[in-house]
Parts: structure tokens; sequence; C-alpha cells
């Protein structure tokens, strides 16, 4: 895949769907999505669970064009909820994490040396950003509250759903194209870390969050929720006892997040560590090595006494005794 040429597709989607046949969810929503899928759709997760808020949201930025912003902790698949929305639309996606070490020249271009007629010359080489916004494109900006104030005043000027892109090197006004789209994913909501667990995030100018139109909340799901979701990803785990086993992993997850609200430990598990311990399991054969390798041994030790009481909790077993 390169950004040196444009994506061939219509102008705007062109076929309909029920969003309750698709996505699996209650509602009677309906969408329009591309026929056609070229190489820039990612592909699909046929097991991939979708969350009915979160999920309407993003539909309402595709279809209505509106810019959405999903928050959560860690883990919890917000950019992947929008890439998962994105390969059933058949609408090309884009992912770009917001560190540090973007800058303004990386997103908008820069003059580059190539060999022509055997010369070297200087010509102008787009950045992902200025392409993006020329296709029908769904860009997405991950760790959005990571990103560098010079960054993020290049991206304010297209959040405005008729908001133009200018090029200063290039005397250039760029037009969006009709299914440009653009989301953003966060771990805070542009107030700052207030968790201690993002460090690197900062406050975002409260101009820039009012131009997101939609900002939806992607947190933990409910028991059974998650038991589909990981259940999806462990794939041959179906046996009634390793469900089991699993259900008490999701209930263990629960109380470091209830814990972790509480003030009584600093780390928590999200479903993406739920996830890992239970193919760790498959892996170890043991419930003990595989929770201590996914999560205890990242757990301070002034901190591992509680969390190995809510192993011992949900799983009736000492996880100090020897196996």
């Amino acid at each position: 895949m390169t950004v040196n040429k444009s994506i061939e597709l219509a102008q705007k989607p062109n076929e309909k769907i029920e969003v309750s046949d698709i996505f699996k969810i209650d509602t009677k929503m309906s969408v329009k999505r591309f026929k056609e899928k070229t190489e820039w759709v990612p592909e699909i997760d046929e097991g991939y669970i979708f969350d009915k808020e979160t999920t309407l949201s993003i539909l309402a930025g595709f279809s209505h064009n509106r810019r959405v912003m999903i928050q959560g902790f860690h883990g919890t698949g917000k950019s992947t909820h929008i890439e998962q929305i994105a390969a059933r639309l058949n609408w090309p996606c884009v992912r770009i994490n917001l560190d540090s070490h973007i800058s303004r020249i990386d997103l908008l271009g820069k003059d580059a040396i190539k060999l022509k007629d055997g010369k070297q010359v200087t010509e102008f080489q787009e950045g992902l950003l200025p392409w993006s916004i020329q296709n029908p494109v769904a860009l997405v900006f991950d760790e959005y509250d990571a990103g560098r104030p010079d960054v993020m005043f290049v991206i304010q000027r297209i959040l405005e759903v008729e908001g133009k892109l200018t090029l200063l090197d290039q005397n250039k006004v760029i037009e969006p194209h009709p299914s440009f789209r653009l989301f953003a994913t966060t771990n805070t909501v542009g107030l700052g870390d207030v968790t201690g667990l993002y460090h690197g995030t900062q406050q975002i100018n409260q101009g820039q969050m009012d131009r997101w139109h939609i900002l939806s909340t992607l947190n933990y799901l409910d028991v059974n929720q998650e038991l589909k979701v990981v259940l999806s990803k462990v794939g041959d785990i179906k046996t009634t006892k390793h469900q089991e086993v699993i259900r008490n992993m999701i209930k263990l997850a629960n109380l470091t997040r209830n814990g972790f609200a509480n003030g009584d430990i600093s780390t928590l598990m999200s479903p993406r560590t739920v996830i890992s311990w239970a193919q760790n399991y498959k892996i170890f054969k043991d419930i003990r090595d595989s929770f201590k390798l996914t999560f205890l041994n990242k757990c301070d030790d002034l901190e591992k006494p509680i969390v190995n009481e809510y192993f011992q909790r949900c799983f009736d077993i000492d996880i100090n005794e020897s196996s």
C-alpha cells in the first residue's frame, strides 16, 4: 500500500445495509457501504463482538460525517471497534498513532530529493494527512491525548466538516473528499490524566475538544459480553469447565478494576489482559503460572498480597502454593 496514488472508489458509499444484520445489535438503523473493497480496508474479524452504543456512535460518524472520539481505559478495543466497522463497510481506514515523535512534517509532508531523467530534483512529498483528506478514507488518530500541541493545531482546522487543509509550503488549499471521515481514540477526556495510569497524556485545548461532534465512552463490558469477547479470541476453549475458568478470570479482572477505583491497587486488568491470560493458559496449562506471567509480575510488590487475595477468592487456590 502506498500513499502516492488515489484510491479508486465511488465518491460516496453505494450499497445500503441493515445494521442489525451486519453488526448483530438491536437497532432499526440502516447505513450505506462501498460495494467494492480495496487494499486499504481492514480484514474482518468474524468473531468480533460489537458494543451497541459505541457502534451506533461510530456508524453515525460514517453515515453523517460526524467527528467521533472514543474515550476509555486501555485494552477496551477502541481502535479495533472503528477498524472492524470500517471493514464491514468496505471503507478504507488509516490509523496514525499520535506519539510525541509525530511532527507537523510527518503529517503534512516535506520536500524530498528524487531522481528524474538522471537528475536530482526536489519535490514536495505529501504526508498522510493531505493524502487522506483527498481520498475516501476513515482517518483514525490513536492516543489523541498524547499529541504535541503544534501537531494538534494542524488537526484543528479539519475537525470542521467542511474544513479545508491549507499547505502553506505549496500555496495550496485542499478540499476534503466527500467520503473522508475522522475519528480519534483517547484514554482521557482531554482534561489530563487524573488516574496516574497514562503518563505522557496531556490536556487538550477545549476549543478543539468542542469541535468533536460525538464523544462515546467505551469502558469495561458486563461479564457475559466480556466472556463472548474472550471466547472469540481463544478459539477452541469451548467446554463448560474452561468457560467457567474464563468466567472466573473476568471476575478477578473486575475485582482489580474495583480495587483500582477504590485506590487499593495501582494497576488493573483490561479485557486485553484477560485475553492474554486465557491465551497463556492454553499454552502453559496452569492457571497460576499463566496469571503470574500475564499480570501478577507487573504489579507493585506491596500490592501483590491484595492481588493474591483476589485470585484466591475467584479460584479457591493459594497462588503461592506449589503446583
